[in-house]
């Protein structure tokens, strides 16, 4: 996207007055923004792809739990798609590591338990190379950028949201550990083939329905949970050029030239 079309757009949305509620992630090479029905991936070489987020899945986004998993899946929707944020190979990676879990049955519990912290090892060396850090600080600093109508301002330099988010993936990760240990810990049936999946999908279908309440609660003792995640934010961020903001703000513009072309 040109910096001629861009600002426009970015100071259009600075004076709306509702904009929708925006997410992200960072990526070695660029910065993925979302909004319930669009994506955009906005690359450190300019290039920026956009496209369509999941259609709504009718009355099962209102069944507890289940909604919790089908909106995490929509999540990731941009990294698997072809034309997505993620090469065929990023992608081959991503998906063993969701099914992985299946075959440590099959290892002892002391070998299960190296074989999972290696693969996590594997994916978060994977999805935090390169400059994904800073890009992550980035994409933090241009979303809250929209929602605090300092977009123009972001870009000029002349504001610097935080880099840190409430929202950010990596309070969900610090909210999901212990449910997981605590899931397989209170497991009541014997052990099967099909148990680490299951255990796997309870986990994060509970920790989606904590998230969603913890982050529409304004009680103190309830947004204390997100403390852990924020502080973990100081190793998963980095404090990003101005460069790399941009990147993130052309992601946003992008999403919110779809969104307010839609509207």
């Amino acid at each position: 996207m040109r910096t001629a079309r861009l600002q426009p757009l970015l100071a259009q949305a600075d004076v709306t007055g509702r904009l929708p509620r925006l997410g992200g992630m960072a990526r070695p090479t660029g910065v993925v923004v979302v909004s319930e029905r669009f994506w955009a991936f906005a690359s450190t070489d300019g290039d920026v792809r956009t496209g369509a987020m999941p259609a709504h899945f009718g009355r099962a986004r209102r069944i507890p739990l289940v909604r919790g998993l089908l909106r995490l899946c929509a999540s990731l929707s941009p990294l698997f798609r072809r034309t997505g944020a993620a090469r065929r190979g990023e992608r081959a990676v991503l998906a063993a590591a969701l099914l992985a879990p299946l075959a440590f049955v099959f290892l002892p519990s002391t070998a299960a338990t190296i074989a999972g912290l290696a693969l996590t090892g594997l994916v978060l060396a994977l999805l935090l190379r390169g400059r994904a850090l800073a890009l992550h600080g980035a994409e933090h600093r241009a979303i809250a950028a929209a929602e605090e109508r300092r977009l123009v301002a972001t870009w000029t330099g002349e504001a610097a949201p935080s880099r840190f988010s409430p929202r950010c993936g990596t309070n969900f990760a610090a909210l999901a550990m212990p449910i997981a240990i605590g899931t397989q810990a209170l497991w009541p049936l014997a052990l099967a083939v099909w148990t680490p999946f299951v255990v796997l999908l309870i986990s994060l279908a509970v920790t989606m329905e904590l998230w969603q309440l913890v982050q529409s609660s304004s009680r103190r003792a309830l947004r204390a949970l997100l403390w852990p995640g924020l502080a973990l934010q100081r190793l998963t961020t980095r404090e990003p050029s101005l460069a790399e903001t941009r990147v993130a703000l052309a992601a946003v513009a992008a999403v919110l030239e779809l969104e307010l072309s839609a509207a």
